[in-house]
């Protein structure tokens, strides 16, 4: 296997004002560990019950048997799930994942999601069996959009809308998603997520509209009421519409540092005016289901916790629809796991979103209403609750979903009117940060270059849960209906006798007038977006833009990201720089801000005005307006007109921000670590781990996501010949952590070694690596679960590496026969247990 080292480690490197209105003072010093409801307004149920509704509940329960009715309460993922079992366990709901799609793809035709949506239904309905028949629901993550879907409209993601801050837009694209969901046959949204994000390093902050309060309760309403029909008139739940979800309940955009899933350490004032804010304009609006969140307050995880799911959230705030759990969310509560947690049930959630656990979820809640642990009277409230949501959405009386209005309409799929809307909302959605000597607007004659790694790739603009789940691994040929923020510009500037050229790296045959470099973050979702602090890092577009800069040639900015984020260098090096988020499908929407019509006037303004504080150190992701020591670059509120001359100057470059976690943290819940990449490597070649499932060149080494205590926060190598599986990037000094008598931990489980020979390798450079032995390791803990390695880094040293210039920190290489899932490769400090073994 020797050839394997020189591939592994050689091939990848050569290759202004604040908006008081909207300030909440944080009192997070102050706070009790006990909710008190009664501090909690007090809300009727905005939606009065239909007396004749009610009457076909108990008709329903009457008829039920105990094994319908667990049924009910209980949803499984696509991927795990078939028509078949849907009807022999007669269940509630099912739902895609992130990563879930029928004929597991994707990518897959539009039609394909309608024909599964029918055989799903008919197995729900059928009472060959002598049962009820009840028809089921079917949920997806249609963030941004229906963005699962290959073709369809791609709205900007919600931190772009708060900016734009537009609640009749808000409406709009509610109805337009709606429309978009009923063409392939689905019935439920997850949308839209109400967390205020506080901590900008979290990974979803992309998804909160904002971290001031106000301005996600005045847009909450107006997208829930748009998605699923004005309440109190008879557009509600009409045929245009499907049901949405208020997400996630209640305190995600607080957690500590940041982190996913994490611990909210709040005041109550503060969870309920600042972290609830958007519940209750959802609430009055009808939103029908509420998601309750992985986040813990004081401990006790939201999905245990009787009196925010029971006391607060419907016995004073008035919602009247069901509680849902995340995916496998129960199993985080204290004493439960994926597959029995009669603790959250109890404390007020109806549904269990079990993708993968279900059966054995059902089996064992269904042993506990029998032993009476959760007694009957809760059972029959949640499936009540349940009954009551599909009979208001018109479910019963819906028929097969291909025989619904607007099914099967691809046509409605990007559409000219739902792309022309799309593409107003990118307009509203960007921000102007500078705009020295008003070099914007441009002239369409001009001869542009368009630069930047972000400027022809639709995946990069779309960013997470738009197609897969962390958004990676899309084409172009992903979006056939969408456009690049490159087309857009070439459409713009050809139709006025201009001249575009398009170059990644900023090179030219003629030099250009204008340079717009489109650079930012690379697509991530949940969790695996965390981050230690708000310092892009890479140096990607910096680079373009000094090679620009230094031949005299006029830079314009195009910053994709999901937060605002410390980018001093690269604003020092642009004459303009506007925050365009994460924009969708539509990137001719920033076209048309950058450029005035062929008479030279201006087109559109910049209306958008920043919707979270810009920092001005990588430091500053807790930086919320209001607070204490409030010193922002840009404030809540700021955004430029190109009226105003406003000029800023020079910034200061020296970041505060520690590289040391780059340095040393490799694999993170099954992903790398930016800036680090995982690579497969085999006889045949390399090939980048940049999606849930990926093949080396030649076969012999296999990748697949898997879930532990998250949704695919592990991924599993199955060998199936001579390969590697490789963390590689730019070289990092680990000298001073060798040292300090660091250790590398690595969080691993053998599921299977037939006999594989097997090593561990770090790479230092061309022509320099050590290798360590672990095949006898690996076979002596096969099928014995978690374990955890601590390898002394000096282990490696020793045997010769340079551990100054570290290209290749991590790399096991095996023959066939091993199968092994990893969940995080880190250095650590060796507290005497490291040796020079796995």
């Amino acid at each position: 296997m020797r050839y394997l080292l020189p591939v592994t480690l050689c091939c990848l490197f050569l290759s202004a004002c604040s908006n008081n209105s909207e300030v909440i003072r944080s009192d997070a010093q102050q706070f009790k560990p006990t909710i008190n409801p009664q501090n909690w307004p007090l809300y009727d149920p905005p939606i009065k019950r239909n007396p004749v509704i009610e009457q076909q509940i108990t008709d329903l329960l009457s008829r039920m048997t105990l094994e319908e009715k667990v049924g009910q309460v209980i949803q499984a993922d696509i991927a795990s799930v078939t028509p078949k079992d849907v009807a022999q366990y007669n269940l509630g709901a099912v739902l895609n994942g992130g990563n879930s799609a029928p004929k597991n793809n994707n990518r897959t035709d539009a039609i394909h999601w309608l024909t599964l949506a029918d055989q799903l239904w008919q197995a729900s309905t059928d009472v060959s069996d002598g049962g009820v028949g009840i028809p089921i629901l079917w949920g997806t993550d249609a963030i941004h959009g229906n963005s699962n879907v290959v073709g369809a409209t791609v709205f900007p993601h919600n931190i772009g809308l708060g900016a734009a801050n537009d609640p009749e837009m808000m409406f709009k694209i509610g109805q337009v998603t709606a429309k978009e969901i009923l063409v392939t046959g689905q019935d439920w949204t997850f949308s839209p997520t109400l967390a205020v994000a506080r901590n900008d390093r979290w990974g979803r902050t992309y998804e909160s509209f904002s971290e001031s309060p106000q301005r996600v309760a005045s847009l909450a309403g107006k997208l829930i009421s748009g998605i699923q029909g004005q309440l109190n008139s008879s557009d509600f739940l009409g045929q245009s519409h499907v049901l949405t979800t208020a997400k996630h309940f209640v305190g995600d955009g607080g957690t500590t540092d940041g982190i996913d899933q994490g611990e909210v350490v709040v005041s109550e004032a503060e969870l309920r005016d600042v972290h609830a804010a958007g519940y209750i304009p959802a609430i009055q609006s009808g939103v029908q289901t509420v998601m309750a969140s992985y986040s813990s307050w004081q401990g006790a995880k939201m999905h245990g916790s009787k009196v925010m799911l029971t006391d607060v959230l419907v016995d004073r705030l008035g919602f009247d629809g069901f509680v849902v759990g995340d995916w496998n969310g129960h199993g985080q509560v204290t004493d439960c796991s994926n597959v029995s947690c009669p603790q959250a049930f109890n404390a007020g959630l109806d549904m269990f979103m079990a993708p993968d656990s279900w059966k054995e979820l059902y089996n064992n809640t269904l042993k506990q209403v029998k032993s009476g642990e959760i007694s009957e009277r809760r059972l029959n409230q949640a499936v009540a609750r349940i009954l009551r949501v599909k009979m208001r959405a018109g479910l019963f009386d819906a028929g097969l979903p291909s025989n619904r209005p607007f099914a099967g309409q691809w046509q409605l799929l990007a559409s000219k009117e739902h792309r022309a809307l799309a593409r107003e909302a990118v307009r509203k959605s960007l921000v102007l940060l500078k705009n020295n000597n008003q070099l914007l607007p441009l002239k369409p004659s001009m001869n542009v270059l368009v630069a930047g790694e972000g400027a022809h790739n639709i995946g990069q603009q779309t960013g997470g849960w738009t197609l897969s789940w962390q958004g990676t691994g899309n084409a172009r040929a992903d979006f056939p209906n969408g456009q690049s923020i490159y087309e857009g510009i070439a459409e713009v500037v050809s139709q006025a006798g201009g001249t575009v050229e398009l170059s990644e790296q900023g090179s030219f045959e003629v030099k250009p007038d204008v340079a717009i470099v489109v650079f930012g973050e690379q697509p991530y979702a949940e969790f695996q977006g965390d981050r230690p602090h708000i310092d892009l890092m890479h140096d990607n577009g910096l680079k373009v833009l000094q090679k620009l800069k230094s031949q005299g040639i006029p830079t314009v900015s195009i910053f994709l990201s999901g937060r605002p984020m410390w980018v001093h260098p690269e604003m020092n090096q642009s004459d303009a720089f506007i925050a365009a988020w994460l924009p969708g499908t539509e990137g001719g929407g920033i076209a048309d801000l950058l450029f005035t019509d062929v008479r030279g006037n201006l087109r559109y303004d910049f209306t958008g005005r920043l919707s979270f504080s810009w920092p001005d150190l990588p430091s500053d992701a807790e930086l919320n307006a209001g607070e204490l020591d409030y010193a922002p670059l840009f404030p809540l509120g700021y955004g430029l007109s190109v009226n105003d001359n406003t000029a800023l100057g020079p910034l200061n470059e020296k970041s505060d921000s520690d590289s040391h976690e780059y340095t040393t943290r490799y694999i993170y819940a099954g992903d790398p670590v930016f800036p680090w990449s995982m690579v497969l490597v085999d006889p045949s070649g390399l090939t980048p781990v940049t999606s849930n499932l990926e093949t080396s060149s030649a076969g012999n080494l296999l990748a697949v996501a898997a879930d532990d205590k998250a949704q695919e926060d592990t991924i599993i190598f199955t060998w199936r010949g001579d390969a590697a599986v490789s963390i590689e990037g730019n070289p990092v000094d680990l000298s001073k952590q060798t040292r300090g008598n660091m250790t590398f931990q690595i969080d691993y489980r053998v599921i299977s070694a037939t006999d594989p020979q097997a090593s561990l390798i770090l790479g230092c450079g061309e022509g320099c690596s050590v290798s360590m032995d672990i095949s006898e390791s690996l076979k002596s803990v096969a099928g014995q679960g978690w374990q955890t390695a601590l390898v002394k880094l000096k282990c490696f040293a020793s045997s010769g590496a340079n551990m100054s210039s570290v290209q290749t920190p991590f790399s096991i290489q095996s023959t066939a026969g091993l199968v092994m899932q990893l969940r995080e490769v880190k250095v650590v400090s060796d507290l005497g247990q490291a040796n020079c073994s796995l």
